[in-house]
């Protein structure tokens, strides 16, 4: 369900101070004066009412999320850094969630396999702003089980299959032609064959969470922030300033 009757309204509404305007080639958008207006009527999240833990939290506000029939509920941000610190994010899919952390897939060739293999500490962010809300992640990350990858790996449509052995992920490529070629080569390499195994260089990414942190959209920007932190083998729930 959505948090509030206003946000399932104003999904895509946004608020430009003193402004009507219709924006034109000529008159960019105004982005200094965008901003959406947040629910006056809930409560947001408070200490008292929260899951006991970040497990339960993050799987009642996912649930929450796919009510609400916001478009790919379980897409994120990933962002990770090389060995010299300078980062990099992208948008990928969830694909399992439990007490260990977040699972997401991926060729250990692309650049944020490379990074997390030189820098194994990532940031993920659930964007939710239809129903104003928000899910930081941040902790280590390690590699799943081969065994894991290619459970996965088996249950994926065959197209994507094929995809993950075609694409050199992150590599440069001549033209859209290359990439053609080089899935037509593919489906006649594995052409009768079935399961298509994984690829050695693909396989899952587990981040181990060392903070969750859930944001509630509030009015006047005063934004509610409730964090997780992992202090050894206990949890603390803090409030942060928003």
């Amino acid at each position: 369900m959505c948090s509030s009757r206003h946000l399932c309204e104003q999904v895509s509404d946004y608020v430009k101070d003193d402004d009507v305007t219709p924006n034109t080639p000529e008159r960019p958008v105004d982005l200094s004066g965008m901003r959406r207006p947040y629910s006056t009527e809930d409560d947001g999240i408070r200490e008292e009412t929260v899951a006991p833990d970040w497990l339960a939290q993050f799987e009642s506000w996912l649930a929450d999320a796919v009510a609400a029939g916001l478009p790919e509920p379980n897409a994120m941000t990933v962002a990770t850094a090389n060995a010299s610190g300078r980062p990099s994010a992208r948008t990928v899919l969830l694909k399992q969630v439990d007490r260990d952390g977040f699972t997401f897939y991926t060729n250990y060739t692309s650049r944020k396999g490379i990074e997390v293999a030189e820098n194994p500490y990532a940031s993920l962010v659930f964007g939710w702003f239809a129903i104003g809300r928000q899910v930081l992640v941040s902790g280590a990350v390690e590699r799943t089980t081969r065994a894991a990858t290619e459970a996965y790996f088996a249950s994926r449509p065959r197209e994507s299959q094929l995809g993950a052995w075609a694409s050199p992920q992150s590599q440069i490529v001549e033209s859209r032609a290359t990439l053609d070629h080089a899935l037509a080569d593919t489906e006649a390499r594995f052409a009768g064959i079935d399961p298509i195994p994984a690829p050695p260089h693909w396989g899952g990414l587990l981040v181990r969470p060392e903070t969750v942190e859930f944001w509630h959209g509030r009015v006047g920007r005063l934004h509610d922030r409730l964090r997780y932190r992992r202090v050894e083998d206990v949890w603390i729930l803090e409030r942060l300033g928003p």
